[in-house]
């Protein structure tokens, strides 16, 4: 692999985190949960993203519920963090001594987060997901628990028991059906559900149009060019975690090019949407979005550093949110 293709090198870090090191001011409460582990400025964006979606296929539909769509968010968001929190938890007790977040290595050995905090974190996410479920469960019957239960597994194995899809190069086919199929088809089918009240709730989701199946698959590619950039900046540390990401195998080059051709598709398919499936033009709408889109992969593309590469994860995050919202709108002006 050419030496210019390394997109980052393991920094020069203490063997021990026990010290917080000279210059390194310890991080506060708030920045720990926040912005060390929560993420939103990506995290958020992409949850929503295919909510987005789902609700403007309803509109198309004529059975948008809002409230059904937002309880739904609202439980898949919480079951989406607690994945977060899971994976930050499984990297802090499997390799405390890989500096790849430095921040909460010092945290932990300062005491100011604790590895049963995270565990506390992750069932309490989990709970108020849970509380979504008398709601939703009514309205959807069966199949609710269905997506539920997905929902979880993915987020829980990311890379935690029992199967640590992520450690295996599995990641991106996950987060592409996820968040292109499962989550658009899931807040689509809520909404329709509550229009329906059916007595075959399982009937009522096989019927659902195939629209709602292949219309969020341009946030799926979006979301999961998210992802990739993270697995461009972290490539290193996750060659010496032992992970088999597709850019710790195939290396930088074959990510980036990933990169380009899911953002591609994601400009392709509402043309495709248009020219076969019941739409019309209004779905062209997230080809404003196209010069955004543009620079961030040129980005991506030349960004070679670490400390480069951090950013673009939220600016792709909010590249698709944005085409989603576009998405969404057209879906719903289409008649």
């Amino acid at each position: 692999m050419a030496d210019e293709e390394r997109t980052a090198r393991l920094p020069e870090e203490p063997r021990s985190a026990a010290p917080v090191g000279v210059g390194r001011a310890a991080p506060s409460l708030h920045g720990i949960w926040v912005d060390l582990l929560l993420y939103p400025t990506h995290s958020l964006p992409t949850a929503a993203a295919p909510v987005l979606v789902g609700l403007g296929l309803g509109a198309h539909g004529r059975v948008l519920a809002a409230l059904p769509a937002l309880v739904g968010f609202v439980g898949s968001w919480f079951i989406h963090v607690a994945g977060v929190f899971a994976d930050n938890h499984e990297l802090l007790r499997r390799h405390p001594d890989l500096p790849e977040h430095p921040e909460l290595s010092h945290a932990i050995a300062l005491g100011t987060l604790k590895l049963s905090s995270l565990r506390w974190a992750i069932a309490g996410c989990l709970l108020v997901a849970l509380a979504t479920v008398p709601y939703l469960y009514r309205l959807g019957g069966t199949p609710v628990l269905a997506f539920g239960a997905v929902g979880i597994a993915s987020s829980l194995c990311y890379h935690g028991w029992p199967f640590a899809y992520v450690r295996r190069g599995l990641a991106d086919p996950v987060f592409f059906l996820m968040f292109g199929v499962v989550a658009v088809a899931g807040t689509y089918y809520i909404q329709a559900a509550s229009f329906a009240a059916p007595a075959d709730p399982w009937r009522l989701l096989l019927s659902l149009s195939p629209a709602a199946f292949v219309v969020g698959l341009p946030a799926g590619a979006l979301v999961t060019s998210v992802m990739l950039i993270d697995d461009l900046r972290d490539r290193d540390f996750d060659s010496a975690k032992g992970w088999r990401t597709p850019t710790v195998r195939f290396g930088a080059s074959f990510t980036r090019a990933e990169i380009g051709i899911l953002v591609c598709f994601a400009y392709l398919a509402p043309v495709l949407f248009w020219l076969a499936l019941p739409f019309d033009a209004w779905v062209l709408l997230p080809l404003a979005s196209a010069p955004l889109a543009l620079a961030t992969v040129k980005a991506v593309r030349s960004a070679r550093r670490r400390e480069e590469l951090v950013p673009l994860t939220p600016r792709m995050a909010r590249l698709a949110v944005i085409h989603s919202a576009l998405l969404g709108l057209g879906l719903g002006l289409s008649r």
